[in-house]
C-alpha cells in the first residue's frame, strides 16, 4: 500500500499525503484504517470535542460512534483483508462482546471488549485526569474480504463506543528457520495454560548465538528474561506467535547483538506504577541490536532503554495501549534509529528521548505514525545532542502535550540540555496541541520549551505541515516559569491550515526566524507575543521572507485567544471613526472632511454653502455593528444654537447605500456641549457611514467638528 497512509482527516479513510518537497510523513503500514464516524451506523456519533477527560477528545479525529444493545457500525472494506483490529471503549468496570458480520452473515466468533486496561488514574502527575479510555481488540476473520465488502460490529448488550477499524491482509504463519531452537522443543506450552518461562530461557541458552524460534501459539511467561546477548528471538508473525508477559526482558547491560522480531508481546498491565518495570524491554539490549515486526500491547512502556544501546534499530512495530511511554531513550542512546512504527493510545509521550545521566546523541525518530497519545506529547526530545525528528505523522494529542516538543525540561539530574543541531524536518501534525490545566493556557502543535534552562542549540524546523490544531501551531515558551530564553530557532517552509488561535505563540524571551511559512484559516491572530514573566525580555520574530497569511498580532496580553475568536478590539468602547478616511460632496476653504475625524472638537468640516443637500462619508475599514453616533460642533459660545436635519445612511461596499435613520432635526446648543446623539437600530452593520445634511438653521451648510461612531448603545 502507499507510503502516504495517514490518520483520518475528515473523510474517514486514512489517505493523506505529505508536502511534495519532502518524503511522505508517517509509517508505511500494512493496514488501512476507517473511522467509525464515517461508516454506516444505527448508533450515535459523538464529538468532535477537545475537552480533557471526555471520551470524544481521546478518539481518532475527536469523533466516534456509541452503540447501545443491538446497534451496529457497518464498515465498507477499503482493501483486501482477512483480519481487523478495532479501537473501542466500554464504560468503566464493564466487559462484553461484539457480534461480527461479513456481508450480512454473522460469524461464529465474537470480539471481546473490556474496560480492564482502560480508565487510568495518575494523580501524582499535576493536571492529569482519568484518561486512557480506549483499547484495541483484534480478530482474524477466517475468510478473505475484498474492497467494497461490508464488515459490521454489533453490541450484544454492553454499551460500546467504536473509534476506528484497521483492515489488514495477514500473511500465513512463517516456517521455522533452519538451525533454530524452538521453544516448544524445550517444553514451552503453545496453549498458554502452562508457564513457559523456563522453556524460553533454556532455548536461549541452547541457541548459543543463533535463533530462538517461537512457533504459532500463545505462551505465558511469569517472570522476565535476562542475560540476552548475541541471539535472535523470532516468531511466525505478530498475529500468530503471541507471548503473554508484562515484563519480557529486564536487564541492565548486554554485549549486544540481540534481535527481536515477528511476534507479539501482550501484557496484563491495568494501572501505571512507575516503580514497576512492566515493560517489553527494560534496560539494555546492547550495541547493534534490533526490534522489528513486533506487536506490543497492554504494557506500561514498550521499550524503556538505558545503558548501552548503540546503533539500535527499532522499526516496523506496533505499540498499542501502553499506560505510559511507547519508547523512551533514557540517556546514553548513540546512533539509535526508531523508524516506521505505529503507535496508538499511549499513556505518556509516545516516543521520547530523555538525556538523563548521559546525553542521547546522533539519534533519530523517523517516519513514525503516532495517534492519540492521551497524556503528554506525540514526540518529545528532552535534551540531547544532534538529534533528528524527521517525516513523522502525529495526530490527536490530548492533555499536557504537543505533537512535537523540543525541550530542556529535565525532571531529574544530572540532565544534559539540548546541544549541537536539532533537526525537525518534514513532519505533519494533525489536531495536535492541547490545553494545559497547570498553565491554564494552551500548548502548541509544535513546542520549543526552555523549561529548566536556556535553549542554545541550533534548532532547525523545516517543511512542517500543521493542520486543524485546536490552539496554536508553533509555541516558544519557558514552561518552568523562569523566563529562560529560546534562541537560534529557524522555521522554514511550514504550512499551517485552520489553526484554532494563532500561528506563533511566543511566551519566552529569545528569537526565531520564519521563512516561507504560509497560513490559512487562522482562528484569532497571526502572532501572540507576550513573554512570561513579563519582565523576562521580548521574543524577536524575524521575517526571513516568503511568509503569508499571519501578519496580525494579538493585541491584549491580559487575555488568551480562544479558538476562532478573532483578535479582540483593544478598546471595545473606542470611537470607530477617529482617524479614518473621510470624504464629502464638497467643503468650504480649509474646513475639509478630515477635520470631522481628527479628534479635535475645535476644528470642523463645513460643506459648500447654499447647496443643500450635502453629504459627508467615513470609511470605518471593516463592517462594524455601529449602535450610536455622537455629532459635535465646536463648543465655543460664539457658536449659536442651531438645528441640522440629518439622514444617516450606511453601506458595506461604498457604492450601494441604504437609509439607517431617516431625516431628523438634531439640536446643537453650546449651553449643553454643542453635541447631538443618534441611536442606530440594533441590526445595523456598516463599513461606510454617510451623513446627508439637508438643512441647518444656523448656517447654509452642513457642519460637524467631530463625528464619533460607537459599538455601544
Amino acid at each position: 500500500m502507499s507510503a502516504a497512509i495517514t490518520v483520518a482527516l475528515t473523510t474517514g479513510l486514512l489517505t493523506a499525503t505529505a508536502p511534495t518537497a519532502h518524503a511522505a510523513a508517517g509509517a508505511t503500514l500494512p493496514f488501512t484504517s476507517v473511522e467509525a464516524e464515517s461508516a454506516t451506523t444505527t448508533g450515535t456519533r459523538i464529538g468532535p470535542d477537545h475537552t480533557q477527560g471526555t471520551l470524544a477528545s481521546e478518539a481518532s479525529g475527536r469523533q466516534a460512534v456509541r452503540l447501545g444493545s443491538g446497534q451496529r457500525v457497518e464498515f465498507t472494506v477499503p482493501r483486501a483483508a482477512n483480519a481487523v483490529n478495532v479501537a473501542y471503549s466500554v464504560p468503566d468496570g464493564q466487559s462484553g462482546t461484539l457480534n461480527v458480520y461479513v456481508n450480512g452473515t454473522r460469524l461464529a466468533r465474537t470480539l471481546p471488549v473490556t474496560s480492564k486496561y482502560s480508565y487510568i488514574d495518575t494523580s501524582w502527575i499535576p493536571g492529569a485526569k482519568t484518561h486512557h479510555f480506549f483499547d484495541n481488540a483484534r480478530l482474524l476473520l477466517g475468510q478473505n474480504v475484498q474492497v467494497g465488502d461490508k464488515v459490521a460490529f454489533e453490541s450484544t448488550g454492553t454499551q460500546v463506543t467504536l473509534d476506528v477499524a484497521d483492515f489488514e491482509q495477514v500473511a500465513a504463519a512463517a516456517g521455522q528457520p533452519a538451525g533454530s531452537v524452538s521453544v516448544t522443543a524445550k517444553g514451552a506450552d503453545p496453549t498458554g495454560n502452562g508457564d513457559s518461562t523456563q522453556a524460553f530461557r533454556d532455548a536461549i541458552s541452547a541457541a548459543q548465538g543463533g535463533v530462538v524460534w517461537i512457533p504459532p501459539g500463545d505462551y505465558r511467561l511469569t517472570s522476565a528474561l535476562s542475560g540476552l546477548q548475541n541471539v535472535t528471538l523470532q516468531g511466525a508473525g505478530s498475529w500468530h506467535s503471541v507471548v503473554h508477559s508484562s515484563r519480557f526482558i529486564d536487564q541492565s547491560s548486554s554485549s549486544g547483538g540481540v534481535h527481536l522480531r515477528d511476534f507479539a508481546v501482550v501484557g496484563e498491565v491495568t494501572e501505571r506504577v512507575d516503580s514497576n518495570p512492566d515493560n517489553f524491554v527494560n534496560g539494555s539490549l546492547g550495541p547493534g541490536s534490533s526490534v522489528s515486526g513486533m506487536w506490543l500491547q497492554h504494557l506500561k512502556v514498550g521499550l524503556w532503554l538505558t545503558g548501552n544501546n548503540d546503533n539500535l534499530v527499532v522499526e516496523n512495530n506496533r505499540f498499542l495501549d501502553m499506560t505510559a511511554d511507547g519508547l523512551n531513550l533514557n540517556g546514553n542512546a548513540r546512533g539509535v534509529r526508531v523508524r516506521n512504527n505505529f503507535l496508538r493510545n499511549q499513556g505518556d509521550d509516545a516516543l521520547a528521548m530523555w538525556s538523563l545521566y548521559a546525553p542521547d546523541t546522533n539519534s533519530s525518530f523517523e517516519n513514525n505514525t503516532i495517534t492519540q497519545p492521551n497524556l503528554a506529547n506525540g514526540i518529545a526530545i528532552y535534551g540531547g545532542t544532534d538529534i533528528a525528528v524527521r517525516n513523522n505523522l502525529v495526530s490527536d494529542t490530548n492533555a499536557l502535550g504537543s505533537g512535537i516538543a523540543i525541550s530542556n525540561q529535565k525532571f531529574l539530574d544530572p540532565f544534559f540540555p539540548l546541544a549541537g543541531t536539532i533537526t525537525v524536518e518534514g513532519n505533519t501534525l494533525i489536531r495536535a496541541g492541547a490545553m494545559n490545566p497547570n498553565w491554564n493556557h494552551p500548548m502548541g502543535a509544535l513546542r520549543v520549551d526552555s523549561y529548566d534552562s536556556a535553549i542554545n542549540a541550533t534548532v532547525n524546523i523545516t517543511g512542517t505541515t500543521i493542520t486543524d490544531s485546536p490552539y496554536s501551531a508553533f509555541e516558544f515558551v519557558s514552561g518552568g516559569g523562569q523566563g529562560y530564553p529560546v534562541r537560534n530557532v529557524t522555521v522554514d517552509g511550514a504550512t499551517v491550515r485552520n489553526t484554532g488561535t494563532v500561528v506563533v505563540q511566543a511566551e519566552a524571551q529569545g528569537a526565531a526566524t520564519f521563512r516561507n511559512t504560509t497560513a490559512t484559516g487562522v482562528g484569532a491572530a497571526g502572532v501572540y507575543n507576550c513573554p512570561y514573566p513579563a519582565s523576562s525580555g521580548a521574543f524577536a520574530l524575524t521575517d526571513g521572507g516568503g511568509n503569508s497569511g499571519w501578519s496580525s498580532t494579538w493585541s491584549d496580553c491580559s487575555t488568551w485567544p480562544q479558538p476562532g475568536q478573532g483578535n479582540p478590539d483593544p478598546d471595545p468602547n473606542r470611537n470607530l471613526a477617529k482617524g479614518r478616511p473621510a470624504t464629502a460632496t464638497g467643503s468650504q476653504d480649509v474646513y475639509t472632511p478630515g477635520k470631522a475625524v481628527d479628534g479635535d472638537a475645535n476644528s470642523y468640516w463645513e460643506s459648500a454653502n447654499n447647496a443643500f443637500p450635502q453629504s459627508w462619508t467615513v470609511d470605518l475599514g471593516a463592517a462594524e455593528p455601529v449602535r450610536r453616533l455622537v455629532l459635535k460642533l465646536p463648543p465655543q459660545s460664539a457658536w449659536q444654537a442651531r438645528t441640522q436635519t440629518v439622514t444617516v445612511l450606511g453601506s458595506t461596499d461604498g457604492s450601494t447605500y441604504s437609509t439607517v435613520v431617516g431625516a431628523q432635526g438634531y439640536r446643537f446648543d453650546p449651553a449643553t456641549g454643542n453635541t447631538a446623539t443618534v441611536a442606530l437600530p440594533g441590526s445595523t452593520s456598516l463599513r461606510y457611514l454617510r451623513l446627508s445634511v439637508s438643512a441647518n438653521t444656523g448656517w447654509p451648510a452642513g457642519q460637524f467638528s467631530e463625528v464619533e461612531a460607537y459599538r455601544t448603545s
